[in-house]
């Protein structure tokens, strides 16, 4: 059983949150917060999963909410997947940098909301093809973005991979589309992030832009 926490100022949106989660055979919801400082204590008391993150929070919002909890020894453990209806490049960074796992919108569908929570639960992190696009816009300066002769040291496959991590595809998703199994598909992203010298799926994310795979 997957346990979540629900972390959003609005009681109405908590509930509906609440019924969706609790819905599902394999996810529990096992605390709501209705600011970011109820967020970090319920984290560190409760350590649920998933927190499921609003930005927009009175008092400490939800991205220094999600910092102070994976900050913290008590708390570190619990993935943060942050949903918000104000997905700008800042936004988007400053929630990365504070630790969360996932970055989606409010309007996602409820299946992929779910999915999504599985996903961040088994420890892959999950952008939302908006954030994708926030993430690139900010970062293409980047000096440290892989070389075209890392990009080049790529098999057909792992080029075919590295595009549909580009598109915010999840390991899951791309097993499914490549017709393989969830570890083959991991273990694809795994070695692409050696081969490009990446430190995670958003570095990923540069790399495809710039070779033209996005």
């Amino acid at each position: 059983m997957i346990r979540v926490l629900l972390a959003d100022d609005q009681t109405l949106v908590r509930g509906a949150f609440a019924l969706l989660v609790n819905s599902a055979a394999d996810l529990e919801v096992v605390g709501e917060a209705g600011t970011g400082d109820e967020a970090v204590t319920l984290t560190r008391e409760l350590h649920p999963d998933v927190v499921l993150m609003d930005i927009r929070m009175p008092s400490t919002d939800g991205i220094e909410a999600t910092r102070q909890i994976i900050a913290d020894d008590r708390s570190s453990s619990s993935k943060v997947l942050i949903l918000t209806t104000f997905e700008t490049d800042t936004n988007v960074l400053r929630g990365l940098r504070a630790g969360a796992c996932g970055f989606l919108p409010k309007d996602t569908r409820p299946d992929a909301l779910l999915d999504a929570i599985r996903t961040v639960a088994a420890g892959e992190a999950l952008l939302s093809p908006g954030a994708t696009r926030a993430v690139i816009t900010r970062a293409l300066s980047r000096p440290d973005a892989p070389t075209p002769e890392r990009l080049a040291s790529l098999t057909a496959r792992e080029h075919e991979v590295l595009r549909l991590v580009a598109a915010g595809r999840s390991n899951q998703e791309i097993a499914a589309e490549l017709v393989v199994s969830p570890l083959t598909a991991k273990t694809h992203v795994a070695r692409i992030l050696a081969k490009l010298g990446a430190r995670d799926r958003v570095h990923l994310v540069i790399a495809a832009y710039e070779a033209g795979l996005s």
